[in-house]
């Protein structure tokens, strides 16, 4: 196992970030790790990074402890945080051959130098300061800094903030690429992102692990107990109607003809959408059967 957390507890005075977590990521593995702001992602990428002990439990990179503060741990690692802290008035290039001189690899500096700004798509600024950059281009730096060193270990927060379309998309694929060697840990607000590229989903909440699933199964947390069924008539019942339908729980109009109806239940209510029609002289045009998508899983399991 490349991170293995063992009942992490992270104490601010009386408060408590991280309440006995527990998880472990394997080499190959991209794992988004979500939670609304202070559910304590940051704190624990902190820590396994090691950069700030536990009050707790125990936190494993490539099986030694982060707590020793170790050297060789520290090389494995890459670590791209929320703030991305750069140097503004240094040169892309300038950084880049800091940041890499400072883990004194085997590869040539110019070579893996070239290699990660070829990679991160920073050919066309890599002769301009950083402060001169955009935003989304500073990210590509941190980013670039975070690879430098070849890492076997790769922690990313937040790491598409301030991206356009295109640039998102290429950060991703670099990401994907990234994991099939690595191990990939990912804290981000966007969905969307996660469905993207990782292949599990740990969701924390109020320091507390509420979900730890394969991206495939998590969605099984609310599609057993809950349904969504959009619906079109050929005309528009009465909204007391549609709320009669056994099994029916919330009803909403999207628009015209147009019905959002919610069950509660294993039970399939597209049967009873439609004996309904029949029943009321209604034909119906369409008839689909939302999926759940990972925000509203997220949102079930956080209380948003």
């Amino acid at each position: 196992m490349s991170i293995v957390a063992q009942g992490v507890t992270k104490l601010y005075g009386s408060q408590k970030a991280l309440d006995n977590i527990s998880f472990e990521i394997r080499t190959g593995e991209i794992v988004g790790f979500l939670g609304p702001n202070g559910a304590g992602k940051s704190t624990m990428m902190k820590i396994i990074t090691g950069f700030m002990p536990p009050t707790s439990g125990k936190v494993f990179v490539n099986g030694t402890d982060t707590a020793g503060g170790s050297l060789e741990i520290k090389k494995d690692i890459g670590y791209l945080p929320e703030n991305n802290p750069l140097y503004p008035e240094m040169y892309v290039r300038e950084y880049l051959h800091f940041a890499a001189s400072l883990y004194k690899t085997d590869v040539p500096l110019r070579e893996q130098i070239d290699k990660i700004i070829r990679i991160t798509g920073l050919v066309p600024e890599q002769k301009k300061k950083i402060g001169s950059l955009s935003k989304g281009y500073r990210q590509r730096v941190g980013l670039a800094q975070a690879l430098i060193h070849d890492p076997g270990v790769l922690i990313l927060d937040e790491a598409t903030t301030g991206l356009d379309p295109n640039q998102i998309v290429e950060i991703r694929n670099l990401i994907r690429d990234a994991g099939r060697e690595k191990t990939v840990m990912l804290s981000t607000h966007i969905m969307q992102e996660v469905e993207a590229i990782c292949d599990r989903v740990i969701i924390i909440d109020r320091g507390v692990i509420v979900a730890d699933e394969a991206k495939s199964d998590i969605y099984s947390k609310i599609s057993r107990s809950r349904q969504t069924v959009l619906v079109e008539f050929d005309r528009d019942p009465e909204e007391a109607m549609l709320r009669a339908i056994p099994g029916a729980g919330s009803v909403k109009k999207a628009k015209d003809r147009v019905w959002i109806i919610e069950s509660q239940g294993e039970e399939d209510i597209r049967p009873a959408i439609f004996s309904f029609a029949v029943n009321n002289n209604l034909t119906v045009l369409s008839l689909q059967k939302q999926e759940s998508n990972l925000e509203e899983v997220f949102r079930m399991l956080t209380g948003g």
